[in-house]
């Protein structure tokens, strides 16, 4: 069997060297097979490999630590606290909060922007192959919510398809960065497997509007579902 290339770090020419280091670090640590809780190369092995100064690598750490990827701990290194790539380091989105109830409205805040306006343009947008995709996640939802009264994973998975048939994957990388605030709401927010559940009935009627290609039927559609995930967020919190 052939050796699969290892992941290197090579030189970089002297542009702009500190958003260089952040994205080559990370296509570093996406490619090289790090985990969460896996040490990154020292500072010494960086400004080596890259070509680059201390007070560059430094930054460059800084500004991952700043985004919670990292941890640096006295004595002994800095260490991956989640995957990254080259798509999903440049914008701080985790939320430091310890009362869900309040990152959850935070993000809602978000959602609704993005998931309002990725409905619309799908609508514009999708081509059949589009919605086939969209109707398979959605009968996957529908069956696992049927049986199980819950589909949180099914429920993404229908949401990602919407963004994918916007043909625009600014969306789905935006999602990618708010992941794991936005998987949240789809792991049982308040121990309730009945969160936003009076939705359900509502993601057909979106796929509906996406069908017939109405984009005001599909904003609508998804300002309903966030409207009771918003009422289930006040309501359960309480």
């Amino acid at each position: 069997m052939p050796q699969q290339d290892k992941a290197t770090l090579l030189p970089l020419p002297p542009v702009d060297r500190v958003q260089q280091v952040i994205a080559a670090l990370a296509d570093y640590i996406q490619h090289s097979g790090l985990k969460q809780g896996d040490r990154l190369p020292a500072e010494r092995e960086l400004m080596a490999a890259l070509a680059v100064g201390r007070s560059t690598v430094r930054e460059v750490l800084s500004h991952f630590q700043a985004l919670g990827v990292v941890e640096a701990r006295k004595g002994s290194g800095t260490y991956l606290l989640r995957a990254i790539s080259g798509a999903t380091i440049h914008m701080p989105l985790t939320l430091d909060t310890q009362h869900l109830r309040d990152a959850l409205l935070q993000t809602l805040e978000v959602r609704r922007g993005i998931e309002a306006e990725a409905g619309m343009v799908a609508a514009r947008r999708r081509t059949d192959a589009d919605l086939i995709n969209i109707q398979a996640k959605l009968d996957e939802m529908e069956r696992v919510h049927l049986a199980k009264g819950t589909s949180g994973p099914e429920d993404l998975a229908f949401h990602l398809a919407i963004y994918d048939a916007t043909h625009n994957p600014l969306f789905r990388q935006l999602l990618e960065q708010m992941r794991e605030a936005f998987e949240r709401f789809w792991e049982k927010p308040f121990d309730r497997p009945d969160f936003a559940r009076r939705s359900f009935p509502f993601h057909r009627t979106l796929f509906n509007a996406i069908a017939a290609q109405d984009s005001d039927a599909a904003r609508l559609e998804t300002l309903k579902i966030l409207a009771i995930v918003e009422e289930d967020i006040k309501e359960m919190s309480k």
